[in-house]
């Protein structure tokens, strides 16, 4: 049904349809239009008012062109745009609902190299916008624009404070009897939106603190650092002999970590200390994983007592299987996290410090704090498509994901997923056997292959 956003709002490569000056000015007046006209309609806004926005962006070079795109079209649809520049995702979606704003937009690409960029929008209440929302968004990019009035234009203004008020956000969600001094802890901002935030949180908070990734040129995000790069990290924390390390990626809404052995924990790891010790406070009602999530992340919550369910992938369909069964904890493994008992959407940082948190109250480290939990083996390789081509309905893939099903039955479990980001069929295969994964995922990749007539690229 939707043309132009993805599984996280609209993507691409800069100067290519979609990601293009006159698109996101369209882009942005749309938008204004659209949510202009839902919180009128639940009477959100006051006669003679105009709407508001908040826009930020992460540290690609192409978020000035793109800011000035949507500040110009919001404008013109008569909406108030708040200016904070450089700041992550989740900041965004805070301050959005903290100074009661009807929108707020961030401009990022997320994980993505520094030629692409993105733009993404989250409502009123500091979460993502629903399907339907953005359906409406796109058909109006296909109406041409009618500018408002001179006297009834939107204007813009800078919140010079954002930064700092994010600071305490984060730090306000660490519990306050506790603090991370006597510990040294690596963070890897990977060059992105964080550089000038993760670094002062945990400094804050008491930790010694030692940075990489903070010296973003525009062209250097996610280069080789990050959560999508944790090998910098490690290196880094074993050269440093640090306790701890924690990347984020370019927009600050994933996270990965690192102990001082030098052993990266995933989204599925994180999650799992998380729900652990929130269990010493009180049941848990349950956990929303992704198709992506570890088979074993599965039955160790089911080992916990803990009722365990799959979304699509997406943290914002993680968010919407929250939302409705009443829990506040979910992921993915890709290290986006949701404490909804800490704010509205994943937040890199606030993960991190429900960790951290754990820590200090155990008094281990994160080996112990995890305990029996280890992770099955998985293999992903990621096979280019042609558009258009029928994966799902292709006999011949059809017919050998059958056979590799039959294989697996009782020990592990095969996924096809389209990339929503890119032209790619992701195959994946995990199970407790690593010999048999390799060959299941191998002879299910070879069958794809064969039927697309592409290469393979292994992850």
């Amino acid at each position: 049904m939707r043309k132009y956003f993805g599984t996280d709002g609209v993507r691409g490569r800069v100067g290519e349809a979609p990601i293009t000056p006159d698109l996101v000015m369209r882009l942005g007046y749309s938008a204004g239009r659209a949510l202009v006209a839902q919180e009128a309609a639940r009477s959100q806004i006051k006669a003679g008012e105009r709407p508001a926005v908040l826009i930020g962006k992460d540290t690609r070079i192409s978020g000035y062109m793109l800011e000035a795109a949507l500040e110009a079209g919001f404008a013109a649809a008569g909406v108030d745009v708040c200016l904070v520049g450089p700041l992550p995702t989740p900041a965004v979606a805070y301050l959005t609902r903290a100074l009661r704003l009807q929108a707020g937009v961030v401009i990022s690409a997320s994980h993505n190299p520094y030629y692409d960029n993105g733009i993404k929008f989250f409502s009123a209440h500091g979460t993502k916008l629903p399907d339907a929302v953005e359906v409406e968004i796109e058909a109006g990019l296909e109406a041409p624009m009618q500018c408002v009035p001179s006297g009834q234009l939107g204007r813009a203004r800078r919140i010079n404070d954002a930064p700092g008020r994010y600071i305490e956000f984060c730090k306000s969600s660490f519990p306050g009897d506790l603090d991370l001094r006597g510990l040294k802890i690596v963070v890897d901002c990977a060059h992105g939106a964080a550089y000038h935030i993760a670094p002062h949180v945990l400094h804050e908070l008491g930790a010694e603190v030692s940075s990489i990734g903070t010296d973003p040129d525009g062209l250097n995000i996610n280069n080789a650092v990050g959560a999508t790069a944790p090998a910098a990290l490690r290196n880094a924390v074993l050269a440093q002999g640090a306790d701890l390390g924690i990347a984020l990626d370019g927009d600050g809404d994933r996270v990965m970590m690192v102990d001082a052995t030098g052993t990266i924990y995933d989204g599925d790891q994180l999650l799992y200390a998380i729900v652990k010790s929130r269990l010493l406070l009180g049941p848990v009602a349950g956990v929303a994983g992704t198709l992506m999530s570890n088979l074993a992340l599965e039955h160790a919550f089911a080992a916990l007592g803990v009722p365990f369910a799959r979304a699509a992938v997406g943290d914002r369909y993680v968010m919407e299987m929250l939302l409705e069964r009443g829990w506040l904890f979910g992921g993915e493994n890709s290290g986006h996290i949701l404490c909804l008992d800490k704010h509205s959407t994943g937040d890199g940082i606030i993960s991190a410090l429900q960790v951290l948190s754990a820590l200090r109250s155990s008094g281990g480290d994160l080996r112990l704090l995890l305990g029996s939990f280890t992770l099955y083996p998985q293999k992903l390789i990621n096979v280019p498509l042609v558009k258009g081509f029928p994966w799902r309905d292709h006999p011949r893939i059809d017919a050998v994901r059958r056979e590799v099903e039959a294989s697996l039955a009782g020990h592990g479990r095969l996924l096809l997923r389209a990339s929503g980001t890119e032209p790619l069929l992701r195959v994946m295969v995990e199970g407790r056997d690593a010999a048999r994964v390799e060959l299941a995922v191998e002879t299910l990749a070879a069958a794809v292959r064969e039927a697309v007539g592409g290469d393979v690229t292994e992850v």
